[in-house]
């Protein structure tokens, strides 16, 4: 399943050498979602892997990003124990500017202006690819 969200790039960092076979690289994006006319505040780790690690070097920090996505899970149990542990990933595999052009053999992107309010400039632009549809029995909710 591919997913698709727009966020302000906030830290990006080095890529791993996690063995001979397998590298990667984290960031984060922060998320803003309008709920109510209130302004919530979220912050997503990512990870890029193997060949993708180097496509968020034509970004810099404070870039209004679409990334695509999967959400990889892993289980794991250590040898001799019952404790069973899960982690979930979110593998980026695409990263873009969101008001890019499709992309038609044409590898050069629009970099967005900064905008450093905590708006990112036009909300509606910002959130327009959020999936976050709250229920209407917690949408009043505090968000913690």
């Amino acid at each position: 399943m591919s997913l698709e969200i727009t966020g302000k790039l906030i830290v990006k960092e080095n890529t791993i050498v996690v063995s001979d076979k397998f590298k990667k690289r984290e960031f984060v994006i922060e998320l803003a979602e309008d709920i109510n006319g209130n302004t919530y505040t979220n912050f997503a780790k990512m990870q890029l892997v193997q060949n993708k690690c180097e496509i968020i070097d034509k970004f810099n920090i404070g870039d209004v990003i679409k990334v695509s996505f999967n959400i990889k899970g892993t289980k794991w149990q250590k040898p001799g124990e019952d404790k069973v542990s899960y982690f979930t990933n979110l593998d980026a595999w695409r990263i873009e500017s969101p008001n890019a052009a499709p992309n038609n053999g044409n590898n050069q992107q629009q970099t967005p202006a900064n905008n450093n309010n905590n708006n990112y400039g036009n909300q509606d632009t910002y959130n327009s690819n959020v999936q976050f549809n709250p229920s209407p029995e917690t949408a009043d909710d505090l968000p913690f």
